[in-house]
């Protein structure tokens, strides 16, 4: 396959540098996906200028024109699909079906975001004898976006739309592993709408730092890890940005004792091992009732067993390999750390091309049972194919369990009484509670999402993501 030529995208123009990093395939380590312009500190300088030249403009357009344009841009990312979804599997190492999923959700977040502007935007008008009050909602400026590998697309449309259609004008910067895929994707989009209105830099932390220290810029939303969350707070103080921050998650699953293992097995699998478990919000830790633990054990490897793992345009793949060295090696040893405790670990699943095995980050999918609640696995976000299950003795000491991290993002409850498991889910610390689901299509958009604790700050979809692109500007008047 060829070899994609990525620059950066400034005002509308592509921008050459005098520096390239490669992107190579995880799935196949000798197959050059991309060279990606890296750029400067005067790169993104550039971008941060071009954007509020731009602002000064976009946000005098009238809010119709503004939803008519983040419409257009939508319609050119999905027409963009057949073209870069293969080159998106080729970068992070998912499954072409979930980067055809990133684009899908991408075009939906975008156009739902448009759909639900112009209700929220309306003045507020408080009126009296005396007096006329208007509250406006106004936009902040240049907004800086720093989005990660695993599903940049949708990712990036949940900050660009919200940003765009309530008047700003942004700054992307993709993530260093996938960044070929979404900037291509930036640039069809910026080319319906006018210059500068959204740029795109590649580069190093000297570049994001240059972003998030910006005097012009004045919203920060990142969506990343924990760590590097706490620098762009830091940053972001300097000139006291606002910021969204969706951060990582450690997601529990609570099984009650009254479900059928049958029924919800394949669904808490697909939740658990989708993108090689690489989602901020899949499941993490799974608890179940000590009295259907050995039962639920062997299920689950059943179904895991079915998995098959290869290169993600392999049409027979089930699931891909994780997205870097790094990763690769952090998982390989998390598992080898678990077994040599007590716990039992099963890796599962099977190899397509095990000749392969070797020129990628394979990795098979891993059940772990007679696992403590304390240990290192049930406690971090592992981020790859390997999932924990913890017994629980009562439901208080489940609830408990799940609620014992800094962690707060999501987490689901199965159970066949969905007022039962209602109750519970109402007794859990977590941004969202799923029930009887927890994977990609638990996500609506007309349901807030975001984490409370170290996963994050703020909410994506809904009017609540158009509440944090705007400021209110409040005008009194006498009669």
């Amino acid at each position: 396959m060829p070899t994609e030529q990525v620059d950066l995208w400034i005002n509308n123009s592509g921008v050459s540098t005098h520096d390239y990093f490669e992107i190579y395939d995880p799935g196949r380590l000798n197959h050059l996906v991309a060279r990606v312009a890296k750029g400067s500190v005067q790169d993104a300088n550039n971008a941060v200028i071009a954007a509020h030249h731009a602002f000064l403009s976009w946000r005098r357009l009238d809010l119709s024109e503004r939803i008519q344009a983040v419409l257009a841009a939508a319609k050119a990312l999905e027409q963009s699909i057949p073209e870069l979804s293969p080159l998106l599997t080729r970068e992070h190492g998912g499954l072409l079906g979930e980067s055809q999923m990133d684009f899908g959700f991408g075009v939906g977040a975008a156009q739902f975001t448009a759909g639900i502007a112009e209700s929220y935007l309306v003045p507020e008008v408080i009126e009296d004898e005396n007096c006329r009050i208007e509250i406006e909602k106004i936009p902040r400026g240049v907004v800086v976006a720093i989005v990660p590998w695993n599903f940049p697309i949708v990712l990036t449309m949940m900050k660009l739309a919200p940003a765009l259609v309530t008047g700003n004008t942004l700054v992307v910067k993709p993530s260093p592993f996938a960044p070929a895929a979404i900037t291509q994707a930036l640039k069809k989009m910026a080319s319906v709408l006018p210059p500068g209105v959204i740029n795109v830099v590649n580069g190093d932390g000297d570049v994001g730092a240059t972003l998030t220290h910006h005097p012009l810029v004045r919203k920060i939303s990142f969506t990343g890890g924990t760590e590097t969350a706490k620098h762009v707070m830091a940053d972001a103080g300097s000139t006291i940005k606002n910021i969204t921050l969706e951060l990582g998650g450690n997601d529990p699953a609570i099984i009650l004792d009254d479900v059928n293992p049958a029924e919800i097995m394949p669904r808490l699998v697909k939740g658990i091992f989708t993108r090689s478990g690489q989602i901020c919000f899949s499941v993490k830790r799974v608890y179940v009732s000590q009295g259907m633990y050995d039962k639920f054990f062997d299920m689950m490897c059943q179904v895991v067993d079915e998995i098959k793992v290869g290169h993600g345009l392999d049409e027979r793949s089930t699931m891909g390999p994780v997205v870097n060295r790094g990763q690769y090696n952090f998982v390989k040893d998390l598992i080898q750390h678990t077994k040599a405790s007590n716990a039992v670990v099963r890796e599962l699943g099977q190899k397509l091309q095990p000749e392969e095995w070797d020129n990628g980050y394979y990795l098979l999918p891993t059940v772990v049972r007679d696992i403590n609640h304390s240990a290192k696995l049930a406690c971090c976000e592992q981020f790859g194919p390997v999932i924990p299950l913890i017994p629980y003795q009562s439901l208080d000491q489940a609830i408990e369990m799940a609620n014992d991290s800094e962690f707060g993002l999501c987490s689901s409850v199965w159970s066949s009484d969905v007022n039962r498991a209602v109750k519970v889910a109402r007794q859990i610390e977590a941004g969202s509670t799923f029930i009887n689901s927890h994977s990609l299509e638990s996500l609506d958009v007309r349901m807030p999402f975001g984490g409370i604790k170290q996963s994050g700050i703020g909410r994506e979809f809904t009017e609540l993501s158009l509440a944090d692109y705007i400021e209110h500007h409040g005008i009194r008047y006498m009669k």
